[in-house]
């Protein structure tokens, strides 16, 4: 479906939204500081972006009491659209980079997004 241009001067540009999973979002939570080099990892192997920010973790640190002093509550996530035949990929390289497989070194999803517009796709 397109979107019929704001008004904005950018000379009659349209967005598009996209109804049907043509995309996957992938999420990844890690420590503070980790994130830079997980993006690196995952424009090599195809990614055409992604976002990253800060965020607090709460939850088992509190529940191990003195031994949740050792987790730091700092996190960043980091966000990837994919096309679904390239999440897999992006998806595993992650997971490698980050050493998801390690307990407490964060944790990865994907979710289908089922409607997407402002997305720049370049060919």
């Amino acid at each position: 479906m397109e979107i019929p241009d704001t008004g904005d001067g950018s000379g009659g540009s349209t967005a598009r939204e996209d109804t049907m999973a043509e995309y996957n979002l992938i999420t990844c939570v890690v420590q503070r500081g980790k994130a830079d080099e997980l993006v690196k990892e995952a424009l090599k192997a195809g990614a055409a972006g992604a976002t990253m920010y800060f965020a607090r973790g709460t939850g088992v640190r509190e529940r191990l009491g003195l031994l949740g002093s050792f987790i730091q509550p700092e996190k960043e996530v980091v966000f990837i659209i994919a096309k679904p035949e390239e999440t897999d990929t992006l998806f595993d390289t992650i997971v490698k980079k980050a050493r998801l497989d390690k307990p407490g070194n964060g944790i990865a999803f994907v979710q289908p997004l089922t409607r997407v517009v402002g997305f720049l796709e370049f060919k």
